[in-house]
Order: structure tokens, then sequence, then C-alpha cells
């Protein structure tokens, strides 16, 4: 019979997992050894940046992907990226090895006594498999529950449990496929028809999803046929609609106030792939306007039934939108019709305004550009200047925990490798994530990565003006040379002072990864 190992290495072959994010430890080794030609090892330095990789790759490529970590102390160092991953559905498959079966107990050194427990509630199923024979078949559920939930799994594996003969039955995981449609029935589809159709002033609400499902284009019919005003969903992670057509209004505020002012007016709210709402600061008021309903379709169970107000459709936005489109008639408003971009402030002195650094961007990277962008204090000033039209165009940390934007912009190259990508990263956030610098230049990743420096950090700034908290410690961060830094990890760095010479770095072609560090000035994210 096959070894436990040799089965669990072709059933991840034929599911198409083949490109392995991990940072291993002693109890790894025994699953890496004799892995299939093909098999593509991305070494990560630190357990964060790999997950953050792993998360952009998978966002990127819209495929599920193994990640492969140490026990307790290895898990443990992934689980603040591991948020970012479960609040942007991301399907990663972690793996993480075990001490032998007969030390667990006794809780020798590198073991990880109840292994599952440790990654609860953040991964949407864990488990060690009570028998090595049990193996090839939890690691299949690990693979279809990350699909199904679009969630990380977590599967804790006793290292000796890889040289086991694998049982007679192992083999029956080889040809599995697990398959999931969510399309209305007749009722629910003439019910949700009936509430689109029958509003006078309809808006319409996009989330992630539409995004990361491919419906970005299938969205802006929607919105054309519907005619109303077109929001993104708070504390966006992808972008779903193009920022500057006529309908959208950009991203909602995360605050209950405000987005109950926005809606002001509108008889239906239809919030389509987005939970309702991930609120962030706390501006208490009405959920929604007097006169107004919401309507939510989301494939996603857990938001539709945790949300505090509005009906709910839990079904897959693709077949609603489809659904939507043919009972509505022709487009109220007429494609290609974009708003214009404002021109950037000038800034004297040694720093850029933020907004000079992305009309650049904009004007000087090829349109079909994807940006992964972690700077939060910086995040109007973006708005302003971007044009994105593409779908895949933009990913943010989904959790607001830094340390996702490196390595996720390192993971997004790896899985769009004919598409240009950017990384546009404030000080405070490239050091949570920066050794993926070395992993990008290891693999000749083409990616380059704008640095804004403004030696604080500036979200924080901005809070504690908010909270009335100006004297608190610990927001500066001067001191940091990102240019020296990435030359030691083997990436081409370059330090710039005005607008000409950041736009002449920018129009040069890539050639493996490249940081472009500019100074800025300290502005506030709205």
């Amino acid at each position: 019979m096959p070894s436990v190992r040799r089965v669990s290495h072709e059933f991840l072959e034929r599911q198409g997992l083949t490109t392995v994010f991990g940072n291993p430890g002693s109890n790894e080794l025994p699953f890496l050894t004799g892995l299939p030609d093909g098999f593509r090892y991305v070494l990560g330095l630190h357990e964060g940046a790999v997950v953050g990789m792993a998360d952009g790759f998978a966002q990127a490529t819209g495929r599920p992907v193994l990640v492969n970590l140490h026990a307790a102390s290895g898990s443990g160092n992934a689980m603040g990226a591991l948020t970012n991953a479960v609040a942007s559905r991301t399907p990663l498959v972690v793996v993480a090895g075990q001490q032998v079966r007969s030390a667990i107990g006794p809780e020798a050194n590198l073991a990880s006594v109840d292994a599952p427990s440790l990654m609860k509630p953040l991964v949407g199923w864990a488990a060690e498999p009570a028998y090595a024979g049990d193996v090839p078949r939890a690691l299949a559920q690990a693979v279809f529950e990350a699909g199904l939930q679009r969630r990380p799994t977590y599967l804790s594996v006793p290292y000796d449990d890889w040289d086991a003969e694998a049982d007679a039955n192992a083999s029956a995981v080889l040809d599995r496929r697990v398959h999931r449609a969510a399309a209305p029935g007749a009722n629910q589809a003439r019910w949700l028809v009936e509430r689109v159709t029958g509003a006078r002033r309809p808006a319409l609400v996009l989330g992630g999803d539409i995004d990361s499902a491919g419906l970005f284009d299938e969205a802006v019919r929607l919105a054309e046929r519907l005619g109303g005003p077109v929001w993104a969903a708070p504390s966006q992670f992808r972008l779903p609609f193009p920022n500057r057509h006529p309908l959208f209004r950009g991203v909602l505020p995360a605050g209950i106030a405000p987005v109950s002012e926005a809606f002001e007016g509108h008889d239906l709210v239809l919030v389509l792939g987005a939970p309702v709402f991930r609120y962030h600061e706390y501006l208490p008021g009405r959920y929604l306007p007097e006169g107004t309903r919401l309507v939510q379709v989301t494939g996603d169970a857990p938001a539709a039934a945790r949300a505090p107000m509005g009906e709910a459709l839990v079904a897959d936005p693709g077949e609603v939108i489809a659904l939507l489109l043919e009972a509505l008639g022709e487009p109220e408003v007429p494609a290609g019709a974009h708003r214009p971009v404002p021109e950037p402030p000038s800034e004297e002195g040694p720093a850029l305004h933020p907004e000079q650094v992305f009309a650049a961007l904009r004007d000087e990277s090829p349109e079909d550009t994807a940006y992964v962008v972690e700077s939060t204090s910086t995040t109007g000033a973006w708005w302003r200047q971007m044009d994105l039209r593409h779908p895949g165009s933009y990913y943010f940390p989904a959790a607001g925990g830094l340390g996702f934007g490196l390595p996720g912009a390192v993971g997004v190259a790896m899985g769009m490798p004919d598409r240009p990508v950017v990384g546009v990263i404030g000080d405070g956030s490239a050091n949570y994530g920066i050794t993926a610098l070395w992993t990008a230049a290891q693999h000749r990743v083409p990616l380059t990565v704008v640095l804004l420096r403004n030696g604080t950090y500036g979200a924080l700034r901005w809070f504690s003006g908010l909270l009335g908290v100006a004297d608190a410690p610990g927001l500066d961060i001067p001191g940091l040379d990102f240019t020296r830094i990435a030359e030691g990890y083997g990436v081409a760095a370059r330090h710039v002072g005005g607008v000409e010479e950041l736009r002449a770095e920018l129009a040069r072609p890539v050639d493996g990864p490249r940081l472009i560090q500019v100074d800025t000035a300290l502005t506030s994210p709205s």
C-alpha cells in the first residue's frame, strides 16, 4: 500500500494545490519530503508574511492555496495575518505539523496540545485526524471546507502519520469533487424581483465578494439598469465597481449614523456580496432612515444571520445579478461617462502630498495595474486620484490588521504574472511584513513597491484626535530607511525626491522586484 504522504500529495496535485506557501519547522519536514515534480514551495521568513503572500495569491488566482506552518509557535505567529484572510473570505488550507502521536499527551517540546482549538474561532474548520489512516480524508475535508465556506481551514498532522501505510480506502479521496450551487428558488426570485422593480429610488451597495467572484462587469451592467447610486460597502478589501463611474458614490463610511445619512431618500438599498455592515468608528444612530428597506444578497450564510436589520437572501450574487438583469429594462445611464480626476494639490518642501504620488501612479502605470494598498492614512487621497476600471485592481487588508500589504503584493504578483502589480505601502505598515521582500527577490517577482514614508502612524494620529488622546505615546517611527532594508533583502531600491523623479522612476520597465521610497506629508484618511 502507498504511504499516507503519497496519497495526500497526489490528492493535492489533482486539486491543483501545487504552490505551497510556508515556513517549516522540524515537525513539517516529513510532509515536505518527496514533493512531486511540479510542486513549488514558496518560503517566507515569518509566518505572518507567509499567510499574507498566500492570501494575495489565492485572491489573485481565485483558487484555494496550501499553507504550511509549524505547530503552535508558527501557527500562533500566523494568526494576526489570518484575520485578514477570514475577512476577505480567502480559502486558505493551513496544514501544520504536530509532534509524533506518542509525544502529544506528555506535552513534549513542539507538541501542540489540542491543536484544533488553537486556531478557533478564526478558521472555519479545524481538526487533527484521530489516526494516521484518516489523514487523506481529513486533508480532503480541509480543502473542500475552505472552498465551500470561503474561509481558511486548519489541519494538524502528527509527523509520524506521513510515513504510515495508507489503508485500502484511502485512494477514494483522489477522485472526489465537491460543488455548490445557490440559485434562488422560484418564490425567492419572484419576491426579489418585485422588491427591486417596485422601488422608486433604489440604491446599490456592493461588497468585495463581487470582485472576488469575477462579477465586476456584471455589477456595472446591473447598476446602469437600476440607474441609482452605487456605493462600495464599508471596510472594503476589493473594489467591486469602477471608482470614477458616474453612478459611483465611493466607499461608505464605517459608522452607523453616516451610513444611514447616505441612504436618505432611498426606499430600497440592495446589498450584494457584502456583510451588513462592517462598522468601525463608533458613530451611533438609526441603522436606516425612516421608510428605507434593505435587502442583502450574499453567499455567506453567517453574514446574513448576524446582520442587525433588513431582509437577507443567502444565494450566489452572480445568479441574482443575472436574474435582475433579465427582469430589468434598458440601461438608464449610458456606459463610459466617467467622472474627471481633480488636479492634485502641490506640496512645498521635501515631502510630496500623497495625491501627487497617486496622480503619478495613475498616469505612469498601465491601465490594468493591480494595486495592493496598505497606507491607511492616505485613503481619501487615494480615491480622489485613482481611476480604476478593471476587475481585480484593488486589494486592501480586509480586517484592518497591518502586515497584509507587502506580502499580499508579492502573492498577487505571483498569482498574476502577466499583469502589472504595485504595492502602495506606508512606512508604519511595511515593518509588519517586511520579510516578504526576500521572497520577492528569490523568485524574481515582477513587483513595484511604492513606500510612502511620513515617519509616523498616520491613521493612529488621526484617531488620537478623534478620541481626544493627543498625548498618546508610540505614534512616531523616525529613522527608517527602507532603501537600505530592501537592498539587504536583495531588492533594488531608490529614494526619489520630486514628482518628476518619481514619474521617471515609475515609467522604467520592471525587471524583478523594486522599491521606490518617497517622503510624503501627513494627511488624514478622509
